[in-house]
């Protein structure tokens, strides 16, 4: 029997396929934010060359939502599924990230509208950034991959300290471990 898809969209299977490093983004630390200007879930348009201080930045194919089936095949993309509990643990380790002076912000090709709904279900406390047109991932040279005819990003974290990338962190897997592997490095760096 399958789980409701509720379920299916906060729990990873077990034999979910692992990504590999391709080397799709060795060429991100010490690269600058570029000057795009994205629409949040908060109302803001943020300024991404502007950002102050520490910002963790993660980038995720799509969420899905309640009663909406996920692209077909989608569970044997690799690094394709586990959006929502990406999103859900930095949820959780929000305040973590916060005492280390860092701001977080999820991202992905989907519109604000989409996003809200999935920012309020979550209860995520820090915004999501819509990117619709791959802005980022044509400044960047970000990694994509295509399902249903859509491009979508391939999931990455980078770290960025007044506006400069300091740390990326690809592929991410398990997903739900990301946001504490983010903890840890920023732990770390802070020690030495």
């Amino acid at each position: 029997m399958t789980a409701p898809l509720t379920a299916q969209l906060t729990t990873l299977p077990a034999d979910l396929p692992v990504p590999t490093d391709d080397g799709a983004a060795a060429h991100l630390e010490g690269r600058l934010l570029p000057a795009l200007a994205l629409p949040a879930t908060d109302g803001r348009t943020v300024h991404l060359s502007t950002l102050p201080g520490l910002q963790v930045i993660y980038i995720y194919p799509m969420t899905g939502r309640p009663g909406v089936p996920l692209p077909e095949g989608w569970d044997a993309i690799p690094g394709a599924r586990g959006c929502t509990p990406q999103s859900c643990a930095f949820r959780d380790h929000h305040t973590e990230l916060a005492a280390l002076g860092a701001g977080v912000f999820g991202l992905s090709t989907q519109d604000s509208d989409y996003q809200r709904e999935a920012a309020t279900r979550l209860h995520l406390p820090f915004p999501l950034l819509s990117d619709g047109d791959l802005a980022l991932r044509d400044a960047l040279s970000l990694p994509v991959f295509e399902v249903d005819g859509r491009l979508l990003y391939r999931r990455l974290t980078l770290i960025a300290d007044a506006a400069r990338i300091v740390k990326v962190f690809y592929p991410v897997f398990p997903p739900d471990r990301n946001a504490a592997d983010v903890v840890a490095w920023l732990r770390a760096r802070g020690q030495s």
